[in-house]
């Protein structure tokens, strides 16, 4: 899995970097920022006046086709009424914003330049703990960066930073600017977008967060295609089981998913789910939990069938169910 090259008894991931990091670009933005001051006249009367500055901020972005389309991150941009991407080779080009995504922090962004070198996408599912990883990008505008580390966890959430998350976790250096780069593996391809950190100063302290690269393409591709995210829905409510909820039905540890509610006309209704439903599995590969369960849901594409097994009442039923599109995107 590693190209790592032996120089005098050390490793390289020189090859990895040179071949990611003209993809990888730095994001300069100006945006207008108002806030409300408190003033004072000659008479010794208080007042507040609204005010406006101009701000500029920095983070990456990342080349993903030859065309210039750059993924990035949605806060890196918000609010800009002006955005700058800097190239690896020294050319500018103001970037057009395409599309947004804030339920992944994504934005999609289009410059006109020539000869453009494209970032290749890695397999991020496949990722292991342990795997090593570099992140490119512009930390504290210091100028393109790289630092290395390995994967220290997968299928982050709970942090309440998006609505969809689904990290992989790094403890390659990332700092405030990195934002929007690439996390790329040791040949070199894209396996997520760096994110966001966890840390008690501010700075890097070896926890850091990058969304993963699949999830990155589909946000992509449906912007490009549809203006927003297209994702599935199957119109049922849901709740994890507990480990002894689990156990006592013969499950796995935190499989299965207890349906609370059906949607009258939507496609759970429609194959015959009931409320006490437990999901078991979906076309066969076990709903361990209600994020990991219905990613597989709002991942696939509107009018596909899956396969969703569950139990009622102690007996095991299946039905076969077509994906609609979740309300409001």
């Amino acid at each position: 899995r590693s190209n790592t090259v032996a120089v005098a008894g050390s490793a390289s991931y020189a090859d990895a970097a040179e071949i990611a990091m003209p993809a990888v670009v730095n994001i300069y933005t100006r945006k207008y920022v108002r806030r409300l001051a408190v003033e004072g006249d000659a008479f010794g009367q208080q007042y507040i006046t609204p005010q406006e500055r101009v701000e500029g901020s920095l983070g990456s972005g990342v080349i993903v086709s030859t065309d210039g389309y750059v993924l990035t991150n949605h806060h890196v941009i918000a609010g800009a009424y002006q955005i700058l991407v800097s190239l690896h080779d020294g050319r500018d080009a103001q970037a057009k914003l395409v599309g947004v995504d804030q339920e992944t922090d994504l934005a999609v962004l289009k410059i006109q330049l020539p000869d453009l070198t494209a970032i290749r996408f890695g397999d991020a599912q496949h990722m292991r703990i342990g795997d090593v990883v570099l992140a490119i990008g512009n930390p504290l505008g210091v100028g393109q960066t790289v630092t290395q580390g390995i994967i220290s966890a997968a299928a982050r959430y709970g942090l309440e930073l998006n609505i969809q998350e689904n990290y992989l976790q790094t403890d390659a250096a990332i700092n405030q600017g990195n934002s929007g780069g690439a996390l790329v593996d040791t040949t070199g391809k894209l396996v997520g977008i760096n994110t966001a950190i966890q840390s008690p100063t501010g700075g890097s302290v070896g926890i850091g967060y990058a969304i993963p690269a699949d999830t990155a393409q589909k946000v992509l591709n449906d912007i490009i295609q549809y203006g927003h995210v297209i994702r599935g829905w199957i119109g049922v409510e849901s709740q994890a089981l507990n480990a002894f909820a689990s156990r006592s039905l013969g499950l796995e540890p935190g499989q299965g998913m207890l349906v609370r509610s059906v949607f009258r006309d939507g496609p759970g209704a429609a194959a015959g789910l009931q409320p006490g439903d437990i999901i078991t599995h979906f076309d066969g590969v076990p709903a361990t939990t209600t994020r990991a369960g219905m990613k597989r849901i709002t991942n696939a594409q509107p009018g596909e069938k899956i396969t969703v097994s569950f139990l009622r009442s102690g007996q095991k039923g299946e039905v076969s169910l077509t994906i609609g599109i979740r309300p409001g995107g």
